[in-house]
């Protein structure tokens, strides 16, 4: 069964401005009758055990599951700052094992500064292979995020070709809705879908991959998401027997505030996710 979650990057503007915390955040999902949580880093205020611990109880006492811990790493950085990208990455798995969270998020690279995308696979594919060998020996699984705005997975090609080349089970594969290359919200378009670039495509690509989605929300103010097709989104994902999280991402601050429009999308989604 498909379960239901939020991710906490949703209110996001809330914790930017001081009216909402961590632990805010775990009792908003325990308000919205959610499963669990995904928790980016920079929502943690400590990374301190007995805080961690706090963390960790708050949520088991309000029946919440933590499905993943978020990075946002970049890969494709010059080789002087790739060791501590894959440091950075390496804390957040000891963070996850600590607190019993089975996966880590992690990005892919972005190509900056005149370099090549060669270049940059070339940069990234050993840090690939050592976060998931040190996932692996952590037990924390791996989930490679796409992206578009210059990452290296802007397509499902890309992912598939990142997983299957690094061939390590701890790297799996978050399906974000919104972030594919064509998509009304990751390609500048702003609400409008490019058919050429075939997103739903890249969705269809990866959704056999993926242990998490990431339901992209922008527009919400009806009831119902606008700009993707959540009906059609679904049916791909029936379609390979998903039976993982599906996590409320709200990013349409611009038109509507959070604690109006995360409700609605959870309730939206619900009809998608039976029980969640």
């Amino acid at each position: 069964m498909m379960k239901l979650g939020c991710m906490s990057l949703s209110y996001k503007d809330r914790f930017a401005d001081g009216t909402m915390d961590l632990e805010g955040f775990i009792d908003r999902a325990h308000e919205l009758k959610l499963d669990g949580i995904d928790i980016h880093t920079g929502a943690f205020a400590s990374k301190e055990p007995a805080y961690l611990r706090n963390i960790r109880m708050r949520c088991l006492k309000r029946g919440l599951a933590i499905s993943y811990i978020g990075v946002s790493n970049d890969f494709g950085r010059p080789d002087p700052e790739l060791a501590g990208a894959v440091s950075e990455v390496r804390e957040w798995v000891d963070v996850a094992a600590f607190m019993g969270v089975p996966m880590v998020r992690i990005f892919a690279a972005w190509v900056r500064g005149g370099a090549t995308e060669e270049e940059v696979w070339a940069r990234m594919m050993p840090c690939m292979r050592e976060v998931a060998a040190y996932g692996e020996e952590k037990g924390v699984v791996l989930g490679l995020h796409n992206h578009n705005h210059g990452c290296v997975t802007r397509t499902g090609k890309d992912v598939r070709r990142i997983i299957e080349t690094v061939n390590n089970a701890y790297l799996s594969h978050i399906l974000d809705t919104g972030q594919y290359v064509g998509s009304p919200g990751a390609s500048g378009a702003n609400g409008r879908e490019d058919p050429v670039l075939d997103f739903y495509g890249s969705i269809a690509e990866t959704a056999p991959l993926a242990v998490h989605v990431r339901a992209k929300i922008y527009r919400i103010q009806t009831g119902e998401e606008d700009w993707l097709d959540y009906p059609r989104i679904f049916e791909i994902l029936r379609s390979v027997d998903f039976n993982g999280w599906v996590s409320v991402v709200y990013e349409g601050q611009a038109v509507e505030a959070e604690d109006t429009a995360v409700p609605k999308a959870v309730d939206y989604l619900r009809r998608f996710v039976p029980g969640g």
